[in-house]
């Protein structure tokens, strides 16, 4: 079955940086765009990045388009974020799914921005 383990969260100070990794099993990662996407105590889940099958095209939120960047390596099965100059308001726990998955996404690694 479909499993996704995110790392890498932890608290970081405004305009720090985290690197978060998911781990993906299951499936032949390979073949699938993979996104990122983020839920905020007391929000819903917001769409953050999404990278194709092969690594070549990307796309960002506005809001984080300039301080992340998505990468994958197929070879590893596993998925990046690389986060820059983040900001309270990236906040939240950070989920990776296949892309139109939700519903299988993993569990999540808190990401707490804060001085």
């Amino acid at each position: 079955q479909v499993q996704l383990v995110e790392s890498g969260g932890g608290l970081a100070q405004p305009g720090g940086s985290l690197r978060l990794s998911c781990a993906a099993s299951g499936f032949t990662f390979s073949t699938y765009a993979m996104n990122w996407a983020r839920q905020a105590p007391g929000k819903g889940l917001e769409w953050v990045s999404l990278i194709s099958s092969d690594g070549t095209n990307t796309d960002y939120a506005d809001s984080v388009k300039g301080r992340f960047t998505i990468s994958r390596d197929n070879a590893k099965n596993t998925l990046y974020l690389q986060m820059n100059s983040l900001k309270p308001d990236d906040t939240a726990l950070y989920y990776c799914a296949r892309a139109g998955d939700y519903a299988n996404k993993g569990q999540g690694t808190q990401v707490t921005v804060s001085s």
